[in-house]
């Protein structure tokens, strides 16, 4: 059970100012558009129909990689791991590639079943190769993880364009909103789910990433914990790029914002990351409306270039410090 102090720093009056800042954007997401939802008979309709369920999808595509990239430099003790950086993506989207190729009318829930089970094969994978490899720098893991991610990747082009599904492929990795309406965004609730499921096993995270010999004194189950942490990943990752797309670097930067800011104490910093995670993505997605409306710029190409500044910042960072 958590301490009165633990509680007591969970939920504070900055975190209240943090809701009201990030429901402040939300709120702005649902009134910015090119549709004219006040002047038009549909107007009404058109919001229930696009606007809302493209915001409900902001906040829970946001705070779910947020919360996955957490858990995953957690389980591999680097801070500069994250589902984009160990290839867990490119597994999602060869998994998904997969269902398409031999499954053509499958439905939304079969393809995020079959882009959850590669991501976590990928993702045990990379922890697999991690064990093997004797790592001199903290750097070292998320190269092998891009490599890794570079690999699968040029895997799925190659079959893609042999089954003529290129275009296909490219339209799914877009990450974008855009294409987010009623009925058919519903799925996304499932990363809530796992949300939750990584809140309340915070604990057992916090433990396992202190090592497997320390784990293992304290009467801690390592590899069931390891398990645990990836499948939550995995489901994450499957569900957000079958429904939403790739969005890169997200859970780099935001626990690394977060870490900085406030420490190392995870369950408090949980409700920030999640936070962070909303609010980086609904400012980038934003952006992309407005910048060149009454076009779209896809939110993953914006988070990107964020994501790869904060990156290359950290990289410097720990080179400074040795």
């Amino acid at each position: 059970m958590p301490s009165t102090r633990t509680r007591a720093r969970l939920f504070d009056a900055k975190l209240l100012i943090g809701i009201l800042v990030v429901a402040g954007l939300l709120a702005l997401s649902l009134f910015t558009g090119v549709y004219d939802i006040f002047g038009t008979d549909d107007g009404a309709e058109m919001f229930a129909m696009t606007r809302i369920p493209r915001t409900i999808a902001l906040v829970l595509a946001g705070g779910a990689m947020a919360m996955a990239g957490l858990v995953m430099q957690l389980l591999t003790q680097n801070r500069f791991v994250e589902p984009t950086t160990t290839g867990t993506t490119e597994w999602a989207g060869l998994g998904l590639l997969g269902v398409l190729i031999f499954i053509p009318q499958a439905s939304i829930l079969t393809r995020m079943a079959g882009a959850s089970i590669a991501a976590f094969i990928g993702t045990m994978v990379f922890f697999l190769i991690l064990r093997r490899v004797s790592l001199r720098s903290s750097l070292i893991v998320p190269v092998i993880g891009i490599m890794l991610g570079a690999v699968v990747g040029s895997i799925s082009t190659f079959v893609a364009l042999q089954t003529d599904m290129l275009q296909s492929v490219g339209i799914w990795f877009a990450g974008s909103f855009t294409s987010v309406f009623r009925g058919q965004y519903e799925p996304l609730w499932i990363v809530l789910a796992v949300a939750i499921a990584i809140f309340i096993a915070a604990d057992r995270f916090t433990v396992a990433g202190l090592g497997k010999e320390v784990a293992t004194n304290v009467g801690m189950h390592y590899e069931r914990v390891i398990l645990l942490g990836t499948a939550m990943i995995a489901i994450a990752t499957g569900v957000v790029t079958v429904v939403i797309g790739n969005l890169p670097f997200l859970g780099l930067i935001v626990p690394n914002i977060v870490s900085m800011i406030r420490g190392d104490d995870l369950r408090s910093n949980l409700p920030w990351v999640c936070l962070t995670g909303i609010a980086i993505v609904t400012v980038c997605d934003l952006v992309g409306r407005t910048i060149i409306m009454p076009f779209e710029v896809p939110v993953s190409l914006i988070l990107g270039v964020v994501g790869a500044a904060v990156f290359i910042f950290l990289l410097l960072r720990q080179r400074r410090r040795g």
